[in-house]
């Protein structure tokens, strides 16, 4: 009822006074009618959570977290100058006004009272870079969640302000693609101020997370294990209600990949677990044209995954489990662990999940609908799909490739007889190596391609060539197997030559174990070389090597875990 007599008041006067109006009508111009607390335009709209007004009796929530966005950059000048004098701010209390239930928006609640925090930095005291983890990562335990004062406001806030929150997914945006989450980025900023549409906090604060991590060595990279500890503590919250299983998934892979990049191999292998496991119980490895209402046996609590062409989370599904599949299969091999996610002959327990498309031809419509069956196996054995050559298809490929090759040779054993059934298994993953590689934009291109593209074609190509070194490293002391390691090393080094120093900031952490591999199989070839006699010129090996050696050094910087690869060690000194 008082609603409705403001704006009675303010239809019988005419229209409302000059600045009467509310901020959003005010900044489209449209006629507002001064209702609080929201106008009819913005309840049409359904934007009554953006309706505020700026009437003078008191400092709208807008102009307050502006002065706390304000606030936060002054103190990113002190850490980044600790010479900087930093002005004198005065604060805003929020107290000397009284604010009537006239003036309060419905932004907030009329009987809510937040009072700004007077420190200057808008994060938990305390907080500091985990980087005393990258020497030790196995010692350095995970951070407890905190219930302090969080950020700018008396209260708790699961999420950093709007201003801050949007700065945050700037910094992560053009890294997407590196942490393989595929998400439309505009949908996701939009969503910021209008809490029915955001995606669960343990989601948004790994990324806010990522963003802080990719930030080093500047300012916010201080700030990682705040938002490490908030998105550990909303797993939980998560997990309990399955129409936030996919953000879950998602923030499991975006913080199994920070602490494995990290060298906290332990921390980085349970949420690949636990993503992996998600994945699992909730189908998404099996064909998503089934009708499938996954969950427990015997409660209701399931998670109903049944796709339609015109369900917008189709792609979602399809693009989060190809997520989950290249973390398994890629660092599976690193971890020295079997993959995860099964793909068995048996049909229950293969993967039928179709191959992955853009995130742009999801959004127009352009769904494969074609049924898939065995999906991964039929690739590796050598089978060609129409469609199934997009630029996220084919590095999910590349994993399948880089895996196999590497199951394929620790199951050999010295030990066993000759098969020829393993001997035709090897060949016909050569072949599909092969194959494999011939559909695959030739690097020298690269630089025409998009750049996203062409950082997951840079990862793409590599895992490509290291699928061969883990096909027939074991088999090197046979000439003609280790002539393979050294042409896919060598090839390895070529893709590098075609990457420039801004490049690095964007590639897969996964590369830089590649790199190690190839390095590997390198310097074996330039200790044949020098102890041969006659003596042959080794300088074309040293050079590579040299690249090699530069190219880790340089992602070292970024991934700690590159500089924990023991090649650096093995590098000759002279004549590098």
């Amino acid at each position: 009822m008082a609603n409705k007599a403001v704006v009675d008041g303010a239809m019988a006067s005419g229209s409302l006074q000059r600045g009467k109006a509310c901020l959003r009508c005010r900044k489209r111009k449209m006629r507002c009618d001064g209702g609080k607390p929201a106008c009819q335009q913005c309840s049409r709209a359904k934007k009554g959570d953006a309706c505020e007004y700026d009437d003078g009796k008191g400092k709208t929530r807008t102009q307050m977290l502006r002065e706390n966005i304000a606030r936060l950059e002054q103190r990113i000048r002190e850490l980044e100058d600790p010479e900087y004098v930093s002005p004198s701010v005065t604060l805003y209390d929020p107290h000397i006004h009284s604010r009537s239930s006239s003036s309060v928006s419905s932004f907030e609640s009329p009987t809510a009272n937040h009072s700004v925090v007077t420190s200057t930095s808008p994060f938990q005291p305390g907080t500091h870079s985990p980087q005393g983890a990258w020497i030790r990562p196995q010692t350095v335990p995970t951070p407890v969640p905190s219930l302090g004062n969080e950020l700018f406001f008396d209260e708790p806030q699961p999420q950093p302000p709007f201003e801050l929150a949007q700065m945050l997914l700037d910094i992560f945006a053009p890294h997407k693609r590196q942490c393989g989450l595929e998400v439309n980025m505009a949908r996701l900023r939009d969503s910021i101020g209008f809490p029915s549409q955001q995606r669960h906090p343990v989601l948004m604060n790994s990324i806010y997370l990522w963003a802080c991590f990719i930030s080093r060595p500047g300012a916010l990279a201080q700030h990682e294990n705040h938002y490490l500890s908030l998105a550990l503590g909303a797993l939980g919250d998560g997990l309990s209600h399955s129409e936030y299983v996919l953000d879950v998934i998602q923030a499991s892979c975006l913080l199994s990949l920070y602490f494995l990049a990290n060298g906290r191999v332990l921390e980085g292998s349970y949420h690949l677990s636990a993503a992996a496991a998600l994945v699992v119980q909730c189908g998404l490895h099996t064909s998503v044209s089934r009708n499938a209402h996954v969950g427990f046996p015997g409660t209701k609590d399931g998670y109903d995954l049944k796709p339609s062409k015109r369900d917008p989370h189709h792609a979602e599904r399809v693009l989060t489990f190809w997520q989950v599949y290249n973390l398994d299969r890629c660092w599976s091999v690193l971890l020295r662990r079997p993959a995860l996610i099964p793909d068995g002959p048996d049909v229950q327990n293969s993967i039928h999940c179709p191959w992955p498309q853009s995130l742009s031809d999801y959004e127009a419509g352009h769904i494969d609908t074609t049924a898939t069956h065995q999906t991964v196996r039929a690739f590796l054995a050598g089978e060609v799909v129409p469609g199934s050559f997009s630029v996220l298809a084919l590095r999910a490929k590349a994993s399948a490739l880089y895996a196999r090759a590497d199951h394929l040779s620790t199951c050999w054993d010295p030990r066993m007889k000759a098969s020829g059934c393993f001997s035709a298994e090897v060949q016909t993953l050569e072949q599909t190596i092969v194959q494999f590689a011939s559909t695959l934009v030739p690097v020298h291109q690269l630089d025409a391609a998009v750049m996203e593209n062409k950082y997951t074609l840079i990862v793409t190509h590599t895992l490509g060539h290291c699928a061969v070194i883990n096909l027939y490293q074991r088999f090197s002391d046979d000439s003609i197997s280790f002539n393979k390691c050294t042409r896919a090393a060598k090839a390895v080094v070529g893709i590098i030559k075609h990457i420039t120093d801004r490049d690095f900031e964007y590639l897969d952490p996964i590369i830089g174990p590649c790199w190690s591999s190839a390095a590997d199989i390198l310097i074996r070839d330039l200790d044949t070389i020098e102890s041969s006699w006659p003596l042959m010129d080794s300088s074309e090996v040293r050079h590579e090597i040299s690249i090699l050696y530069f190219a880790l050094t340089s992602l070292s910087a970024r991934f700690p875990i590159v500089g924990m690869s023991p090649v650096g060690h093995k590098i000759p000194n002279s004549n590098m």
